[in-house]
Formats: C-alpha cells, sequence, structure tokens
C-alpha cells in the first residue's frame, strides 16, 4: 500500500500482483475490500486500486465538488506515479463511471474495459442516483438519532425493500459513517454527477469491453450494461442477483472479470 498526495487528499492506493496491469475502482461509499470481492483471488496481473476521496483510507482533500471527473484525474496520477503506461480500466458501479471517463478521454492507454454494476449511462444525476440524494438530504437536515429513520419511512426506502433488499441495506450503512458533514456532501455531489461522456464518443472508444449487470438492483438497472455493451460493441453478461445469491454474485462477476482480462491476450507489458 502506497500514498499519493493530490489537492490537499492523501490517496490510499493498493498496488499488488505481477503481469499487465488492471486498474479496477470501487463504487460510491466503497474501498479496496469491494475490489477485492469483484476480483478472482488468484488473478495473474497487477492489480491497482485508489481509494477515492473520502472513501477507505483516503481523505477528502480540499477539492470541490466531488466529481467523477476529479476521481478520474486522481486515478491517471496514480497510475503515472506507478509508471504504468498501459491497462485494462473498470470499476463497480461509480468505479465503472470513472474507467468509462478514462477510456473515453486516453483510450491509447487502455487495453480493455470492463464495466461492473453500472449506475449511469450518459447523462449525470440519473434517476438511479436519486436515493444517494435522499440519504445526504436525511444526513443534512436532520439529527444523528432522526436522520436514519426518516429515510427509512420515505417511499423510497419501502419500495427498495420489496424490490432491492440490497441497494437499501448499503443505503442505511451510510448513517453509520463517522463524519456525517462529508458523507451528506460526498453523496450528494456524486449523486448530481455523471462520467460526462456521451454516447457517440462511447462508442467511439474502440476497445474491448465487457458490462456485466444484475437483476434486483435498482440503482444498477440490468437495462444499463446492457445498453452500454451494445452501444460500445461489447460483450454483456448477466450474473446471480447480488441481493438473493450474494457469495455466487461475487463469485461469478470475478470469473467473468476473469475471463474477459484472458480474451485480452496480454500477459506482459503495461508498466
Amino acid at each position: 500500500m502506497t500514498r499519493l498526495v493530490r489537492g490537499g487528499a492523501v490517496l490510499q492506493i493498493f498496488d499488488k500482483g505481477r503481469g499487465f496491469p488492471i486498474v479496477f475502482q470501487h463504487g460510491l461509499g466503497g474501498d479496496q475490500g469491494q475490489v477485492a470481492r469483484n476480483l478472482p483471488p488468484e488473478m495473474e496481473a497487477r492489480i491497482l486500486t485508489v481509494e477515492c476521496r473520502g472513501h477507505g483510507g483516503s481523505s477528502a482533500g480540499d477539492v470541490r465538488p466531488f466529481s467523477i471527473k476529479v476521481f478520474a484525474e486522481d486515478v491517471l496520477a496514480a497510475v503515472d506515479a506507478a509508471g504504468i503506461d498501459r491497462f485494462v480500466i473498470g470499476g463497480i458501479s461509480m468505479g465503472a463511471a470513472i474507467a468509462l471517463r478514462i477510456a473515453a478521454h486516453h483510450p491509447n492507454r487502455v487495453a480493455g474495459l470492463a464495466l461492473v454494476r453500472p449506475a449511469w449511462l450518459f447523462e449525470p444525476a440519473p434517476q438511479t442516483m436519486r436515493p444517494y440524494a435522499e440519504v445526504a438530504a436525511a444526513l443534512r437536515d436532520h439529527p444523528p438519532e432522526e436522520a436514519r429513520a426518516v429515510f427509512g419511512c420515505s417511499a423510497t426506502a419501502r419500495h427498495l425493500a420489496e424490490h432491492a433488499p440490497d441497494n437499501l441495506a448499503s443505503l442505511l450503512g451510510f448513517f453509520d459513517h463517522p463524519d456525517r458533514a462529508l458523507t451528506a456532501h460526498l453523496l450528494a455531489d456524486i449523486a448530481a454527477d455523471g462520467p460526462g461522456v456521451s454516447a457517440e464518443r462511447a462508442a467511439a472508444i474502440g476497445v474491448r469491453t465487457v458490462a456485466i449487470g444484475c437483476a434486483e438492483d435498482e440503482v444498477h438497472p440490468l437495462s444499463y450494461a446492457k445498453t452500454l455493451a451494445t452501444v460500445m460493441r461489447g460483450a454483456f453478461i448477466e450474473v446471480a442477483a447480488k441481493a438473493r445469491a450474494p457469495a455466487r454474485h461475487f463469485a461469478e462477476v470475478g470469473s467473468a472479470i476473469g475471463e474477459f482480462f484472458e480474451t485480452l491476450d496480454i500477459k506482459t507489458g503495461g508498466g
């Protein structure tokens, strides 16, 4: 584990393994542990993950608002500091948006693109991210002992409890974060943001792509993964629903990523 100081933030970077580099990013509220759960345990690759500002062991810094653009620039700075020129890029949810942005702006550096449970297509502030904005509002507008109950009684929470319980569990977890003001700021900023990549630009990226999705997930609709695979002429893979069978879900995601990496035929170089 190394650290990089950038824009007032101290970024925690995990860089392990040998072989062709895979840069893989976590989702909103996630960290390196989330990445580890979604990748095959024994990949023959160099795997680099940056814990984004305000996530995991990384501090928030002084750059505001939080944005996918800023997070992507941090990832590229870490990749450059590690001496990596060309790499496979991927991520989960917000990490998928970061990966898409990097691939769109730096296609010559990207050897493959893996998008897991994407929460955005091409527009900012999609409906999928409204629950995060509601959590942010509850954290901002109510005292600690009331905020969770306010959101838990909302129409959004009741709907997710019935249709996407895993999404609800993740959202409720934000009420346990120690820095409530930072969490509210982070959630509100990212919920209002997007990857900043048009469908036309995504279609022109021209790198091998896989989009992985699952059912029973309203923050990361299966249709989003299908749409991205279609627009980018990539592969689409449906895996087991995380809400129903989490162990099977992670195993199938890891298998899909591992098999995709094998098809790229890149075993050396990149560093």
